[in-house]
């Protein structure tokens, strides 16, 4: 996990862009948004982890391929790039993570009976609710 880690890390792209928000008159002169550009195509990862962070990125995958992260949560550079670097260290670390297989429900003799007689009453007492003939 560490290794894919590192090597996302050590792909990233940064860019500095003018953030709206809040600022004041600093927000107009210096650009305090990072924009985090990894290739996920470069990174290696096997086919099931690769179309997990597919998904877990959904549009902020792009056509060639880089996940795209914008932080602008904060005033200054430093803790938009950490808190870019961080989002997409959770975003790698969620598609790591194998999610549980469905087990199927199993339903006795005795549920299936008791479930079956539930719908009848119910189909009863909506077809007792037509017109009534006097």
């Amino acid at each position: 996990m560490g290794a894919i880690l590192d090597r996302a890390q050590a792909l990233a792209e940064e860019s500095f862009i003018a953030a709206s928000g809040p600022g004041g008159q600093n927000v107009n002169k210096v650009a305090t948004a990072v924009q985090l550009r990894v290739n996920i195509y470069r990174l290696g990862l096997p086919p099931r982890i690769f179309a997990r962070l597919k998904e877990l990125a959904g549009s902020r995958l792009n056509a060639k391929g880089e996940i795209v992260i914008d932080a602008r949560r904060f005033r200054t550079q430093e803790a938009n790039r950490a808190d870019a670097r961080e989002r997409l260290a959770e975003m790698i670390e969620a598609s790591l993570k194998e999610p549980k297989k469905r087990a199927k429900t199993r339903v006795n003799r005795l549920g299936k009976a008791k479930r079956l007689k539930a719908k009848k009453e119910h189909s009863q007492k909506k077809a007792n609710r037509g017109k009534v003939n006097w």
